[in-house]
């Protein structure tokens, strides 16, 4: 998984900030329906569709799952967070 490699990597962090972001990575893994191996299937169709319309900085492409509260603030809700650079439409889709 791209975003768990990018975790571990990471060096500009001191130590306590990197465990409780990696711990925060494994509770919504366990705490949602999807394995990782669904995540990431989807990742790449996600990208796939994009790339018929957007020249996008892969390398720099974050999508991931995380948590926020609902719309009637009364829950805390899986949600899909994609931060995805683009460097330009592609011809034929302006």
């Amino acid at each position: 998984m791209m975003d768990l490699l990018k975790l571990l990597t990471r060096k500009k962090e001191n130590s306590k900030d990197v465990a409780k972001e990696r711990l925060k990575l494994v509770l919504i893994h366990d705490r949602s329906t999807f394995s990782p191996q669904f995540l990431e299937m989807m990742k790449s169709e996600i990208i796939q569709v994009i790339r018929k319309y957007l020249d996008v900085e892969e390398e720099l492409l974050d999508i991931q799952l995380t948590k926020t509260t609902s719309e009637d603030g009364e829950r805390i809700v899986p949600a899909l967070v994609a931060n995805i650079p683009i460097r330009a439409m592609r011809s034929g889709n302006r």
